[in-house]
């Protein structure tokens, strides 16, 4: 495994591709990694067993690792359960991170309750807390999360409409002045200013992605713009 210390102050892309998308591929994010790695990128965010296991095939650095899995009983999905930790814990990221949110988790399970038994389980493994809110994020840090992100504002119900820059990044600073584990900050950091404005702010690394490497999303801002074109 590699040291983190490396992501302190850098950028970190998060190369994944679900089902539904068009570069959906193991082989295609193990490229895109490459790429990113080639653009100076210092970790890599991924999805899947599989996708870690090509990723590592074609660069060297430090992951964290995800598994995106559905369950109908809870909106959790970004790693819900023992078993996506279990299925992680097979190609050992240097950084496991899972939904660490107030909502109840799959099988009616209490975010206390399930890290309280990961941690016991994988006492020397780093985990990350994708979070929605300050209060989310505080209570993280309190369990133990080795990381706090803030991957989750404005994505669940308590939190639509938030955006994570309002404000001059408030969000941000409130958890910053509040927490004693590193911030990693993530979700909507769309531009290079914003990257480089968080890390300003004291944030230990930045996670970019869908910028970086959704080319149909990146497409649509180019198109959506020109829509506006008065003809």
């Amino acid at each position: 495994m590699h040291s983190i210390e490396n992501l302190a102050g850098h950028l970190i892309v998060s190369c994944q591709a679900l089902p539904n998308e068009p570069l959906h591929s193991s082989f295609i994010m193990g490229r895109m990694a490459r790429a990113a790695k080639e653009g100076g990128a210092a970790g890599i965010r991924a999805n899947t067993k599989e996708d870690i296991i090509e990723i590592r095939k074609n660069v060297s650095l430090p992951i964290i690792g995800i598994i995106k899995r559905d369950y109908v009983d809870s909106p959790i999905y970004i790693t819900p359960t023992m078993r996506e930790v279990e299925e992680l814990m097979e190609v050992k990221p240097e950084i496991i991170a899972l939904d660490a949110t107030n909502r109840l988790r799959p099988n009616g399970e209490f975010l206390d309750d399930f890290f309280k038994e990961v941690r016991r389980k994988y006492p020397d493994q780093l985990f990350m807390a994708d979070c929605a809110s300050v209060q989310e994020m505080l209570h993280a840090d309190e369990l133990g999360f080795d990381l706090i992100g803030t991957t989750l504002v404005g994505y669940t119900d308590d939190t639509t409409g938030t955006h994570i820059e309002e404000d001059d990044f408030a969000i941000i600073r409130a958890v910053l002045k509040n927490v004693t584990h590193p911030v990693i900050a993530e979700g909507n950091i769309d531009t290079p200013a914003k990257a480089k404005r968080v890390i300003e702010l004291g944030c230990f690394s930045v996670v970019i992605g869908s910028s970086i490497t959704r080319p149909q999303v990146i497409t649509k801002r180019f198109t959506d713009a020109l829509t506006k074109v008065e003809k």
